[in-house]
């Protein structure tokens, strides 16, 4: 809930993380990425295309610790 309490817009992936409690910093661990990629990816930038290499470490970290029935079209618009 962390981007909740300070109003910053949020993209489908940031309220997701928000909603399960979980931190932008346990997901650039887990997937690899760097500090301002997963920031771009959780804030409400549209303007930020991230890359299919990129969907695919974060969907992998999401499908193994989170849920396994997720799909890419839940937190990107592709």
């Amino acid at each position: 809930m962390f981007g909740l309490f300070f109003g910053k817009p949020r993209s489908k992936l940031g309220k997701f993380l928000d909603k399960n409690g979980i931190s932008q910093e346990w997901l650039i661990k887990k997937s690899g990425l760097g500090r301002n990629t997963i920031s771009r990816l959780c804030s409400g930038d549209s303007d930020h295309e991230p890359t299919a290499r990129t969907i695919k470490k974060v969907m992998n970290v999401i499908r193994k610790e989170i849920d396994p029935n997720a799909k890419s079209d839940d937190f990107f618009d592709i």
